[in-house]
């Protein structure tokens, strides 16, 4: 991992944030080239009512539609938020690259715990459970206060 993987976490986080204020599940991603420029980014958008609108499926959708293979294969996804089986899925599918995350699965079950929240529908598994062939990296302990804040006042009590 290195400064750009961070700077482009940062931007997950500001992302999560952006959906949390938009009445969203804070979770925000950046697809990066291997130039190490931003292509593509998105942000949580199941509050609409499509639980499956994750930003992580959505730039591997954007990929398939406007990268050649070996395009795929030479990007990164950064994400707030390790991907949950659907998206680990997608990402395989598409034949993206690496997958570098701020807090990882484990991570969020335990907070979700600690806050009385309902569990998810689907099963937390590690990427490398759903998509063995994934080069992943994550968590990054410095952003574990300010996500966990953020699914702290999704939860908090009202």
């Amino acid at each position: 991992m290195d400064d750009a993987d961070l700077m482009h976490l940062r931007r997950c986080v500001e992302l999560a944030t952006e959906a949390l204020e938009a009445g969203d599940e804070p979770f925000g991603s950046v697809l990066v080239g291997p130039d190490g420029f931003a292509l593509a980014e998105d942000r949580n958008r199941v509050a609409g009512g499509d639980p499956t609108r994750h930003p992580e499926f959505a730039l591997a959708r954007w990929a398939a539609e406007n990268l050649a293979p070996g395009e795929r294969a030479s990007a990164t996804v950064c994400t707030s938020g390790e991907h949950c089986p659907m998206c680990a899925a997608a990402h395989a599918w598409v034949g993206l690259g690496r997958i570098v995350y701020a807090t990882s699965s484990a991570q969020l079950a335990g907070w979700l715990g600690e806050l009385g929240a309902p569990a998810a529908p689907v099963r937390a598994l590690p990427i490398t459970e759903v998509a063995p062939d994934v080069v992943v990296e994550g968590p990054v302990p410095e952003f574990a206060d300010e996500v966990r804040e953020l699914h702290r006042r999704l939860h908090a009590p009202r």
